[in-house]
Order: C-alpha cells, then sequence, then structure tokens
C-alpha cells in the first residue's frame, strides 16, 4: 500500500465522491480513481461500491480507513517532530476539550502554545467524550481533555487526571424553586441536560436514583450544547445539571445558580485522554505542558476570578 492510495480512500470516504476528494487532493479524478483501483487489486477485495448518490465504503473499506487515518495521523506527527527538531516546526494538532475548561482556560493555553509554536496550526473540538472517543479511536484527533469517568469500560484508551469536581443542580436567578433544599422538591419541575445515549443509566443514578428519587422521564428533556442548555435554563424555569466550575464563567454565572440541596452529587475527574500505547507527538506534548503551566500558575493566583474557579477543583498534578 502506498501513501497517495490511502491518501485517496480517506478523502473519499469523507467526500462521498471521487469528484470531491479530486478536488480536495487537487489531482484529477482519473489520479484518485486509479489510485483505488491499484489498492484493490492489490488487496484483491473491493473498497468502494457505487450508488445513485456518490460512493460508499465495503466492510473491507470500512475496515482498512481506520487503520489509514491512523498511518496518515502518525506520519503527520512524524514529520511535525522532524520539523521541530530542526526549528522549522509546522503542521496541524487536533484535540479535544470539556467545554468548561474552553471557557476558563483554553485561551490563556493557546496564546502559551502559539508562542512556543506559531506555525502549528489547532483544530479544537469542544464537547463530551462521546464526540472525542471516536476521533481518538480512529487517529483524527491526538489527544483529549475530558472525562476520565467516561472511559470506563475501554481498555483502549488511558488517562492522566489532572483534577476534580464536582457537579451541581443549577436553575436561573430568580426561579420560583430557587430555595428548594433537596432533590425531592424538584420532581415535578422540566430539566434540561446535556449528555450522550450511553451515559443516560448513570445520569439518572447519580442525579436521582441514587436519592430514592423517581422522576418522570416526561420532565427530562436534552441540549445537545452547552449554549443551548443555558439557552433553556435561562428563558424557562427548567433545571439543570452543571459541572461547578461553569458556574464560574461570567455568562453563566450571571445567568444561573446552584441551588443549596441537601444531596450530594457525583465528583468527576478532568484528566489528558490518549490511545493506550500511542505517544504524544511533539506538539501535543507541548500543548500538554503549557496546558499545565497555566493551571498551576492560576492555581497560586490571587486574582478573584482564578481563586473562584479553583475553590471549585481538587488539583492532581
Amino acid at each position: 500500500m502506498k501513501l497517495h492510495q490511502l491518501r485517496a480512500l480517506v478523502m473519499i470516504a469523507d467526500c462521498g465522491s471521487i469528484r470531491a476528494a479530486a478536488r480536495q487532493l487537487d489531482v484529477s479524478q482519473t489520479a484518485v480513481a486509479k489510485a483505488l483501483r491499484e489498492l484493490e487489486e492489490q488487496l484483491q477485495l473491493p473498497l468502494l461500491v457505487r450508488n445513485a448518490s456518490g460512493v460508499v465504503l465495503t466492510q473491507y473499506g470500512q475496515s482498512l480507513l481506520q487503520h489509514a487515518r491512523q498511518m496518515l495521523s502518525q506520519l503527520e506527527r512524524a514529520q511535525l517532530e522532524l520539523a521541530h527538531l530542526s526549528d522549522q516546526a509546522e503542521g496541524h494538532l487536533r484535540l479535544g476539550i470539556s467545554p468548561w475548561m474552553g471557557m476558563t482556560l483554553l485561551p490563556e493555553v493557546v496564546t502559551l502554545f502559539r508562542q512556543r509554536m506559531p506555525r502549528v496550526r489547532l483544530e479544537v473540538f469542544e464537547g463530551l467524550m462521546a464526540v472525542t472517543l471516536p476521533r481518538l479511536r480512529d487517529g483524527t484527533m491526538e489527544f483529549a481533555v475530558g472525562l476520565v469517568s467516561s472511559l470506563l469500560p475501554r481498555p483502549e484508551f488511558v488517562c492522566e487526571p489532572i483534577c476534580a469536581y464536582r457537579m451541581a443542580v443549577v436553575a436561573r436567578h430568580g426561579h420560583p424553586r430557587r430555595d428548594s433544599r433537596s432533590i425531592h422538591e424538584l420532581l415535578d419541575q422540566d430539566w434540561v441536560v446535556n449528555y450522550p445515549d450511553a451515559s443516560h443509566e448513570g445520569l439518572m443514578t447519580e442525579l436521582f436514583w441514587q436519592h430514592g428519587a423517581q422522576i418522570d422521564m416526561q420532565h427530562i428533556h436534552r441540549a445537545h450544547s452547552p449554549q443551548l442548555t443555558l439557552s433553556m435554563i435561562e428563558q424557562t424555569d427548567m433545571l439543570s445539571y452543571f459541572p461547578e466550575p461553569m458556574l464560574t464563567v461570567p455568562i453563566y454565572r450571571e445567568r444561573v445558580a446552584r441551588l443549596a440541596l441537601a444531596e450530594s452529587f457525583a465528583t468527576d475527574t478532568i484528566g489528558i485522554v490518549t490511545p493506550r500505547n500511542a505517544q504524544l507527538g511533539v506538539a501535543a506534548q507541548c500543548f500538554v505542558d503549557c496546558l499545565f503551566q497555566v493551571i498551576r500558575r492560576r492555581a497560586r493566583s490571587a486574582r478573584a476570578e482564578d481563586v473562584e474557579l479553583f475553590d471549585t477543583l481538587d488539583l492532581l498534578i
């Protein structure tokens, strides 16, 4: 297998057609079709099938695609590391980060990283681990700063813990139930929460069931982004469930507040998540170093906003 063949396969999968793949690769359609034909002949397996809307990968093509992405990603990291050794580092670093870290620590980390590696372009994915784990698995993302608990039971990933924090029940300022003192007083309310399908039972357990609280599922609604969730809370009487550090972000602090309930809720741990047996490339390691430097400096800071943030965190580094 040759690199141009693997690049053609990946681009066809991403674009959905040979014509679009050729345009992205800046080569002719004939060259892309030839690369795939030669790859199929070499493997003696069909990798693509054509349909009315373009092309789709066969099961053999899908299997090879995952390995092709990993190989091309590893090659890009190797080229970046060699360039770094020659003081000419440039390339592309893809990473994922949890929403509250993206809104509190990321801007300063990016500034520091850009000073150290100005020719490396960043692509940052904000979201839950349900978004980032597939990309870590197929090699299109090098690491994520995300929930350790989301990894279980997934032995193909490892994590270096950074900090722990608690979750909290929240409501808009002035909510009619703002003075409630137990989750049992809130079971007739509508809730909007942001969680992936696989986390439904875990969320219900830590928020309701472990406290002996049973809620009608018609009261549970989902929003698939933090901003949508915030909008729903602010403009309705819906309640939600947030990481406490999120409440230190001005846009959240000004709109919602933690309810002082008697129950204790989950403690989550954030860490650097990577595929097992995968070594961070030079750019990724530089970014992690910048992250740790910013965290340690701000943890010692006397600025009010830093004190407020780190009062919600237990550092593990």
